[in-house]
């Protein structure tokens, strides 16, 4: 039953999807590369002023939020490369779909829902992991 209610809700939101205003791109993917640099520098604290007031307030400090990351998306914390691929979207929220590529040579592809606070600045409500594309040469 959890399956089908799974396939039916990822089955509504596809059909929802659009392509999105592209004028948004340049600062969603700033957004999310600038948090991923941070990443890569081990500045956490750097790394959670990206992240949502949602999330913020899921983790509550840098450091809780940048085990989470560690522990749960290495790929995020320490990608080898990052491609940016369509942005869409989805019920009135922005998806920016990103292709990461590890240290170990795995394909990772991840969608990132963006928010936009009151100053107009991206911030990243959620990363879900997405099945990657089968790559051949």
């Amino acid at each position: 039953m959890r399956q089908l209610l799974a396939a039916l809700a990822t089955t509504l939101c596809l059909a929802t999807a659009a392509p999105a205003d592209e004028s948004a791109a340049p600062a969603v993917q700033g957004t999310i590369q600038s948090q991923i640099d941070a990443f890569l520098a081990d500045d956490f604290e750097r790394a959670f002023t990206f992240a949502s007031p949602g999330i913020q307030g899921i983790f509550r400090t840098p450091e809780n939020f940048g085990r989470m990351v560690r522990d749960g998306y290495p790929m995020v914390w320490r990608p080898e490369s990052v491609r940016f691929l369509d942005l869409r979207e989805i019920s009135g929220a922005l998806w920016q779909k990103v292709l990461i590529e590890d240290a170990e040579g795995a394909t990772h592809l991840l969608d990132y829902r963006m928010e936009s606070d009151e100053a107009g600045n991206w911030r990243i409500d959620g990363v879900r992991i997405l099945r990657a594309p089968d790559l051949s040469v």
